[in-house]
């Protein structure tokens, strides 16, 4: 029975096939497999004489066996078949493992002295003597039978697929083989016409020449056309989740004259940045329309997307609507709540009471607050994830602002949306992204960028400190510190862990890992224990700051940092973002290498906040030339966040950066490349416009609807409708 990309792999392949593929890929049906696509191709090669085999090579060669025998393995279970093949000038041995002496036997006995065959697999090496590690082979009697089947297996290439211990290369390679012998007609997510103008191939063939390309120059076309249908079955499926949002009535929430809004733009000390006025006209004309705003805002870390928020808050709040601001820490959600409350002044704030929700607080004030929030007489909230829980309610939550989307899951976000009638959505990010990430991870929010940062801001110089060239400056990094605090000035200090003995990192931190080490070299415990002793810093007012810490104690030690009572703060990165303390001239980042290009913008954007200049200083120990040396390199060369966004991609993969945005998203992308394809993404978002214009429910486009239905799994979708 002809097979389709919906078949079962246990229907297609046999129940033990299909077990070994989902246990090795979580694989479930034919379309799932033919999706792992071969991540190189290998050439078979000539009939090349064993003693010139080049190690690490696949190869095809002819030998006879010179000898053969089984024997049981003597340090653990299973049993394996020694033979050794030549081909009258060298020799070499195979070697397959087996699960018992009698399976070892039956291959042993198969290749017996004398047989002659045609032996293929990746040359290796083992005490001196060129091997192949279980080669796949062809016997037979006739060698000039031999040469031939061995001249036209040269001449086809070999796919590499990502594979296991458990399933090799070769095996998905007779998997994939089975099933495109047996797949009738592939449903096409592109009509004729516009296959014929993009120069692409059917989907069908598209298929075929990717995992069985006939030349080298079958795969282009074929990875072409499969980026293509990815990147068209992905904007579709954000357009129409865009589409589904605009569909929703939302209450308009309009600012009125004299109102909340327009007395705190005459009470402003400052006057807006021309990117914070377009941002904030545009947030102001969506809270008015006829569906729910969905938007998400980028600015450079200092840009005032904080006080872009507020605006859009109070104006929410001149028809009593409630807005929620979500923030990723207690002491991120402190902070806002003391810098919104400084920022409406003593006329305003009484009359929106803003309240921080956070679940740290002592009972009797959590419960207050909640009452506070569930009568409506708070209009603005500030808090963590506890706002999310069931015993949380609003009377009237009309605007939903999310800060630091990166730190929150896509379900978080939604419980909090769900606790209001549709309400507003604004999404905060300090993290510039490209825009075909934008596009690819947010395409159904509306995207505002503030690039500008307010006057007044005195600039920040960024240095690395290399103390794998230089380890003399290590001591210069701290006498530079002791300088800054003898003008008057405050010092952060960040290290990648909390104590390095315990290899301790903070809770939900995911530290890179440089090749050929071992760990961070310093947590903040062994930081402070150092300077202690230090002869000018072991004086000085010092104090420690990380996740592990009871809220109260967080928030008192930033507090204290804050007023100026602390000159050298030891943190982990739970001061990454949104702490605003404008005497904060110097930021030290230890084991630099550790952190991820968007961390360490966001750790520099700390300081440098007020009329004092910035220095950051990234210590570390990574060599010249390594790529983990290149991110901080890369960071101290330039101040343009959307520019680091672009070399963090180039990087690390968008596999991480895509990972970190928004689950789901990653398991679409098989071929699709955010950067290097981003021509693709524009014309794929374009054909999606335009076939939905022409067809929102693509039921004149059913291979584009399957293709939806297959690439964009209901989790996928669960998750973009939760933007």
């Amino acid at each position: 029975m002809p097979l389709t990309l919906d078949t079962s792999l246990a229907e297609a392949l046999g129940a033990t096939p299909a077990k070994t593929l989902d246990r090795a890929f979580g694989m479930a049906t034919v379309g799932d497999l033919l999706s792992h696509y071969p991540r190189r191709y290998a050439d078979p090669g000539e009939l090349t004489p064993i003693r010139e085999l080049p190690i690490g090579e696949t190869v095809t060669i002819v030998a006879e066996v010179l000898s053969s025998s089984a024997r049981a393995m003597r340090n653990r279970r299973g049993a394996m078949a020694d033979v050794v093949i030549g081909d009258g000038i060298g020799k070499m041995s195979l070697t397959f493992f087996a699960k018992n002496l009698g399976a070892a036997k039956w291959r042993s006995e198969e290749l017996a002295v004398g047989r002659r065959g045609v032996f293929s697999g990746k040359v290796g090496e083992f005490n001196g003597v060129t091997q192949f590690a279980h080669p796949e082979y062809e016997l037979f009697d006739d060698e000039d039978a031999a040469r031939r089947r061995a001249d036209a297996r040269a001449a086809v290439l070999i796919p590499i697929y990502p594979a296991t211990s458990s399933l090799q290369t070769w095996q998905i390679a007779k998997f994939v083989g089975r099933v495109l012998d047996d797949l009738a007609d592939v449903p096409e997510p592109l009509s004729a016409e516009v296959r014929a103008r993009e120069e692409l191939l059917t989907a069908r063939d598209a298929l075929e020449q990717i995992h069985r390309p006939k030349i080298r120059n079958d795969i282009d076309p074929a990875v072409r056309t499969l980026r293509m249908h990815e990147a068209l079955t992905l904007q579709t499926a954000l357009l129409q989740q865009r589409d589904a949002v605009r569909s929703l009535s939302a209450t308009a929430r309009p600012a009125a004259p004299g109102g909340l809004l327009e007395r705190f733009d005459a009470a402003m000390p400052y006057t807006l940045t021309p990117d914070q006025h377009t941002v904030g006209e545009a947030v102001a004309a969506d809270l008015v329309g006829s569906w729910p705003m969905n938007r998400l805002v980028q600015g450079e870390v200092g840009s005032g997307k904080t006080l872009v928020a507020l605006r859009a808050m109070l104006q929410v709040a001149e028809s009593g609507g409630q807005a929620a601001l979500i923030a990723p820490t207690e002491v991120l959600a402190a902070q806002h709540l003391r810098s919104i409350t400084k920022m409406l002044g003593p006329q305003l704030a009484p009359l929106v009471m803003p309240t921080l929700l956070t679940g740290q607080l002592p009972a009797a004030e959590r419960r207050k607050a909640a009452l506070r929030v569930a009568s409506g007489q708070s209009l603005i909230v500030v808090g963590t994830h506890a706002l999310l829980g069931e015993k949380t309610t609003f009377a009237d939550l009309g605007l939903v602002v999310v800060d630091e989307q990166h730190r929150f899951g896509v379900e978080q976000r939604e419980a909090l949306r769900a606790k209001g009638s549709s309400p507003h959505a604004l999404v905060l990010t300090a993290t510039p992204i490209p825009r075909t990430v934008a596009m690819t991870v947010f395409g159904d929010l509306d995207t505002s960028v503030i690039r500008t940062l307010p006057k007044g801001r005195a600039g920040i110089e960024s240095f690395v400190a290399p103390l794998a060239e230089h380890p003399g400056w290590f001591n210069r990094v701290w006498e530079r510190a002791a300088e800054e605090i003898a003008q008057g000035r405050q010092v952060f200090a960040v290290c990648a862990a909390i104590d390095t003995t315990k290899k301790t990192a903070e809770a939900g931190e995911t530290l890179l890992q440089p090749e050929g080490a071992s760990g961070p070299r310093w947590g903040v415990v062994q930081l402070d224990e150092a300077l202690a002793t230090h002869p000018t810093l072991g004086g000085l007012r010092r104090a420690v700051l990380h996740g592990r810490m009871p809220s109260d104690e967080k928030d008192a030690v930033m507090q204290a940092f804050a007023r100026g009572d602390i000159d050298l703060l030891l943190a982990t990165t739970v001061i990454e973002v949104g702490v605003d303390v404008p005497n904060a001239s110097t930021m030290i980042v230890l084991d630099a290498d550790r952190f991820g290009v968007s961390q360490l913008h966001q750790l520099r954007g700390r300081v440098g906040r007020g009329g004092v200049p910035g220095l950051c200083l990234l210590v570390t120990e990574a060599e010249s030339g390594s790529v983990a040396r290149e991110r901080v390199d890369a960071v101290a060369a330039t101040l343009d966040g959307f520019q680091l966004a672009e070399v963090d991609l180039e990087l690390r993969g968008e596999g991480d950066v895509l990972g970190a945005a928004q689950a789901g998203v990653r398991s679409s992308l098989k071929l699709l490349r955010v950067v290097k394809d981003s021509k693709l993404i524009v014309r794929a978002r374009e054909l999606a416009e335009g076939i939905l214009a022409d067809d929102p429910d693509l039921r004149a486009n059913p291979g584009l609807r399957s293709a939806i239905a297959r690439r964009v799994s209901d989790e996928d979708r669960a998750a973009l409708a939760k933007n």
